[in-house]
C-alpha cells in the first residue's frame, strides 16, 4: 500500500481516549466562544500522542488536527458539540436545488498569521491543493468536486460531480482546512492560518505552545497562551495534574485512576461518548480469517461486557456495529452476535482453521494492550490459539499492520467522524474489506435523499456486522479530569479538533 492509500481514520488512533471535541464555552460571549481573560492567562492541557509533524496535509494522525485544526487552521464550516455543520471562514452558504453547487459567503477581515489577507481565492487553492498535493488518502473525500470558481474576494462556488451528503460534512475536518496561497512551504514546523491561535513553540517529546492571535478576525479566545503537554505515562499525566503542572487531563488513559478525582472539591469529571469504535480488526483478505466461519467463531467467542468491565472499567458503550450513537444511522447490532461459548467452539471446528495460530498484533496503546490481553484469555479459553505481538506505535505498527497488512487480528480505535467508508469500503485498507455490495450501499447513501442515506448507512453497518468483517469491542468514552474553574469542556468528543476558543476559567 502506498502513501497514498493510508486513510487518517486508523492514524487518528493515536489520539486513543482524549480525542477531544468542539464544546459549548461555559464563560462565553455571544457566539458561543469564551470571552478574553486576563493579558497573561494561560493554560496547560495533557494529552496522550504527540504529533510526529505539524503538516495533517501529508501525514496522517490525530494529534496533528487535534491541535490545530479550528485553533490555528479554520475551515470554511465547522462542527458544533451536537454535530451540526454551522458557519465559521463561511458566514452563510446555499445550495442548488439539484444539491450539486454550494455557494460560500465568506467573511471578510479574516487574515493569515503571515498577514495576507483570506479570499476567495486562497478557499478556491485549498480545496484544488487537497487533490493536487495532499498524499492522505483522506484526501479521496474531495473526488467529488468537479469545479471550483471565485465569483469576488468574498463568495466562492464548488460544483459536486454528484449529490453528496458527506462532502459539507468533510468540509469540517481537516480537508476543508484554508491555507495562504503563500503559506504552504513549510507546513510541518510552520503552519500558517486564519485561526484565533498563533503556533509559537514546539518542544518536541513535550509540547506545543499556542498563542492568542491578537489580530484576529473574530472573537477572542480567553486564553493568551495555551500548552499542549503530551504524556505518555498515565500515573504522569495524572501527577501532573495533581501537582498544578497541567490544568487539565484531556488524556485519561486509565479509567481506574478516576477515583482520586472524583470526590476532591478542587476537580470535575466529565464522563461523556466519543465517534471512536474500539475495532477487533480482521484481516479479511489473507491468513485463517479469511474464513467467514472462523470470524463468526472469535465474535461469538468475547463475552464484550465482561471485556468492557475488566480492560476499560465498565467505561464506554458498546455497540456491535461501525456506527457510534452521535451518528444518525446508529442502531444497536450487539444482539447479533451474543456471548455464546458453544457456538464459538463449533463454529472454530467447522472452518477448519482450530490449531491455526492466530496472531494479535497490538499496537503500544493503553486501551489496545489492555483489552488484547482480555481478548486473548477469553479465546484461548475456548480453544482458539491467540499470539500477542506489541508493535510500538505508531511506526512498527503502521509499517507492519496498517501498510502491509501483516496480520491476523489487531485492537485500534477508528476515531475519525463517519469514517465506516474509509475503513471498510476500501479493498486496499488494512481490513482489506471493500466487497462491492458494500461500496454499492454506501455511494447509495451518499448520492440519494438525506432519510435514503439513513437507511442505506443503516444497511451497510448490518451488512458488515453480519459478515463479522471485524468484532467492535466498544466505543470510546470521553472522559477529562480537570481544575474545578475550567470552563467549556466538552460533555462529548465528535470532531476532529480540540477547539480551546471555547475555554475559559470561572
Amino acid at each position: 500500500m502506498t502513501s497514498n492509500m493510508r486513510k487518517s481514520a486508523v492514524a487518528l488512533a493515536t489520539v486513543a481516549v482524549a480525542f477531544l471535541a468542539a464544546c459549548q464555552a461555559g464563560s462565553s460571549s455571544g457566539n458561543g466562544t469564551a470571552s478574553p481573560g486576563t493579558a497573561d492567562a494561560s493554560l496547560a492541557v495533557g494529552l496522550t500522542a504527540e504529533p510526529a509533524s505539524l503538516d495533517f496535509t501529508k501525514n496522517d494522525g490525530a494529534a496533528i488536527p487535534q491541535a490545530l485544526l479550528y485553533n490555528v487552521n479554520e475551515t470554511l464550516v465547522k462542527v458544533d458539540q451536537s454535530g451540526r455543520v454551522v458557519p465559521a471562514l463561511a458566514k452563510s452558504w446555499d445550495v442548488s436545488s439539484d444539491r450539486t453547487t454550494y455557494t460560500f459567503h465568506l467573511v471578510q477581515g479574516a487574515k493569515f498569521s503571515d498577514g495576507k489577507p483570506f479570499t476567495a481565492d486562497d478557499a478556491k487553492f485549498s480545496i484544488e491543493r487537497v487533490k493536487s498535493d495532499w498524499t492522505i488518502s483522506l484526501k479521496s473525500a474531495m473526488d467529488t468536486v468537479d469545479t471550483v470558481s471565485v465569483t469576488n474576494p468574498t463568495t466562492l462556488v464548488v460544483k459536486l460531480r454528484h449529490p453528496s451528503n458527506d462532502w459539507l460534512y468533510r468540509m469540517t475536518t481537516r480537508i476543508g482546512a484554508m491555507f495562504s496561497r503563500t503559506g504552504v512551504g513549510n507546513l510541518a514546523t510552520k503552519p500558517i492560518g486564519t485561526g484565533p491561535y498563533l503556533f509559537s513553540k514546539w518542544v518536541r517529546g513535550d509540547s506545543i505552545t499556542l498563542t492568542r492571535n491578537d489580530r484576529y478576525w473574530g472573537h477572542e479566545p480567553y486564553f493568551k497562551t495555551i500548552a499542549l503537554k503530551y504524556f505518555k505515562d498515565p500515573t504522569a499525566e495524572n501527577n501532573a495534574l495533581l501537582s498544578g503542572t497541567i490544568d487539565v487531563n484531556g488524556a485519561v488513559q486509565s479509567p481506574d485512576s478516576l477515583g482520586q478525582f472524583e470526590n476532591n472539591p478542587k476537580y470535575q469529571v466529565i464522563e461523556g461518548t466519543t465517534n471512536g469504535e474500539v475495532v477487533l480488526s480482521f484481516n479479511n483478505g489473507s491468513g485463517p480469517l479469511k474464513n467467514r466461519k472462523l470470524r463468526q467463531a472469535v465474535k461469538y467467542g468475547i463475552d464484550h461486557k465482561a471485556l468492557l468491565d475488566t480492560c476499560w472499567a465498565g467505561k464506554g458503550k458498546l455497540i456491535g456495529g461501525m456506527v457510534p450513537p452521535t451518528d444518525p444511522w446508529y442502531e444497536d447490532l450487539t444482539g447479533l452476535y451474543p456471548h455464546d461459548p458453544a457456538k464459538a467452539r463449533q463454529l472454530l471446528k467447522e472452518s477448519g482453521e482450530a490449531g491455526r495460530t492466530l496472531r494479535l498484533r497490538l499496537p503500544t496503546l493503553p486501551y489496545a494492550t489492555a483489552c488484547g490481553q482480555v481478548v486473548k484469555s477469553q479465546l484461548d479459553q475456548l480453544g482458539f490459539k491467540v499470539k500477542i505481538d506489541q508493535l510500538e506505535f505508531p511506526a512498527a505498527w503502521l509499517s507492519t499492520v496498517f501498510t502491509n497488512a501483516d496480520y491476523d487480528m489487531s485492537i485500534v480505535a477508528h476515531v475519525e467522524p463517519r469514517d465506516m467508508p474509509a475503513v471498510f469500503g476500501d479493498p486496499k485498507y488494512y481490513t482489506r474489506y471493500g466487497k462491492p455490495a458494500l461500496r454499492t450501499l454506501l455511494q447509495k447513501a451518499d448520492e440519494g435523499t438525506p432519510d435514503q442515506q439513513v437507511t442505506y448507512m443503516k444497511q451497510a453497518a448490518r451488512m458488515l456486522a453480519e459478515d463479522a468483517a471485524a468484532d467492535w469491542l466498544f466505543v470510546l468514552p470521553n472522559l477529562i479530569v480537570a481544575d474545578k474553574d475550567v470552563t467549556g469542556l466538552p460533555k462529548n468528543a465528535i470532531s476532529e479538533s480540540f477547539d480551546l476558543t471555547q475555554l475559559g476559567r470561572r
